[in-house]
């Protein structure tokens, strides 16, 4: 995409950023992966296409990054969402990031698959940012309708709604035992930003650090509240788990409760505090049990 080059040159150059985050291309195959750009002979490897998976949010709260000064950040809109809840929690300073946003037309599910509306994404087929709602700047041309395929995870959320209790209970709990604690889902969220983890906190140990039934379980419901009201629904936690739990089908229906119950949306902009910060003695309490 030669207008996103010509944008980064001319960001380089002007030394409005000192470094901008991005994407590449992978062996010109159907993968890419992130790069941090730094001079101009860089900036010819900047690329954005279907295969642009990644959410580079990640990469802001990283000291090393950081410490460059301005940061400039190819991003899609849904992670741009990840950039404002990062403002909102204080985590970076709205003049500190140079949006480069991205009009999108949807991404593939994962690296390697063929474009078409088999392998979309699930995010994709309920996004309403493929025009980003916050930028500096935008590239590309309008976005074309997305394609319309299966959306797996409402399918399993309304599945799970209709079981009692004590079967969902058992669900999540026959599904979090495949956890192998390796903390892939932590290690690729960008709201994930503690320097240090409830899970390696040792006094007193809050969580267990084996990998076994009662330990999984703790983990994966605190991680799943700790997402709530802050999840963007990026989808890189259930793509960076190796054993396939399906933790956007979790972090997808609190979403869906906290629209019902708060009418919020996370990440739509930066003056709406944040769902968790935010007491109002009007709020719903017929939710609590």
């Amino acid at each position: 995409m030669s207008e996103l080059k010509d944008i980064a040159k001319e960001l380089i150059e002007s030394g409005k950023v000192k470094i901008i985050v991005g994407y590449s291309d992978v062996q010109g195959g159907k993968r890419t992966k992130p790069i941090i750009v730094e001079s101009l002979n860089e900036t010819k490897n900047l690329v954005f296409n279907h295969y642009c998976l990644n959410n580079l949010a990640i990469y802001l709260t990283r000291k090393e990054i950081k410490d460059k000064g301005k940061i400039g950040i190819v991003a899609k809109g849904c992670d741009i969402r990840s950039i404002l809840m990062l403002i909102k929690e204080s985590q970076l300073k709205r003049e500190d990031v140079y949006i480069i946003g991205m009009n999108c037309s949807g991404v593939v599910e994962d690296f390697g698959l063929e474009w078409n509306k088999d392998n979309i994404a699930v995010k994709c087929l309920t996004c309403t940012v493929q025009k980003p709602h916050v930028s500096d700047i935008v590239v590309g041309d309008a976005p074309a309708e997305i394609l319309k395929g299966e959306d797996k995870n409402l399918t399993l959320i309304e599945k799970i709604k209709v079981m009692t209790p004590e079967e969902r209970f058992d669900f999540w709990v026959e599904e979090f035992e495949k956890c192998i604690r390796c903390y892939a889902c932590r290690q690729v969220c960008p709201l994930c930003y503690c320097n240090k983890c409830i899970v390696e906190k040792t006094i007193p140990r809050w969580v267990e650090s084996s990998a076994h039934k009662r330990g999984n379980t703790i983990w994966n419901i605190i991680r799943a509240f700790h997402l709530s009201g802050r999840c963007v629904g990026c989808g890189e936690c259930e793509r960076a788990c190796p054993v396939g739990i399906p933790l956007s089908v979790l972090n997808r229906s609190m979403t869906i409760v906290i629209k019902e119950e708060f009418n919020y949306i996370t990440g739509m902009d930066i003056e709406t505090p944040t769902l968790i910060g935010t007491y109002d003695n009007k709020d719903k309490e017929d939710f609590i049990k």
